[in-house]
């Protein structure tokens, strides 16, 4: 059995939703220290939908792999269901994930966990 799904290799060298969104009203950034792994996501969320979501990795192909699958299952999104997205969903999307990636899949929730407290602080704040 190969080490990689199909879909993992897919998004991994063929990423999806890379990139920045100058005007993104929700940004999340974490952190691997143990695996050096690094994901910032950028939200667009305009009547509590994700019109647009990029993301930058800095890490393994299953990081990338888990970014990329992780955005296009928010994208055109409504918030309340954003917010369910799992590490396992993300898991599970990419037809599973060496037990010694899972952590990545992990990030990619934890990136957009992220994002949506940086998107309700903001609209706290006012700044929206």
């Amino acid at each position: 059995m190969a080490l990689y799904s199909e879909k993992v290799m897919d998004h991994f060298l063929h990423p999806r939703n890379v990139g920045v969104i100058e005007d993104a009203n929700a940004i999340g950034e974490v952190g691997n220290a143990k695996c050096g792994d690094i994901m910032k996501m950028y939200l667009k969320i305009k009547d509590d939908i994700v019109e647009d979501v990029k993301f930058e990795t800095f890490g393994c192909g299953s990081a990338i792999a888990s970014s990329s699958m992780a955005t296009e299952m928010i994208k055109g999104k409504p918030l309340s269901e954003v917010r369910t997205l799992t590490n396992k969903a993300v898991t599970e999307a990419l037809d599973g994930l060496p037990a010694h990636k899972i952590h990545c899949s992990v990030l990619a929730e934890e990136a957009i966990k992220s994002a949506l407290e940086d998107y309700e602080n903001r609209k706290n704040a006012g700044n929206q």
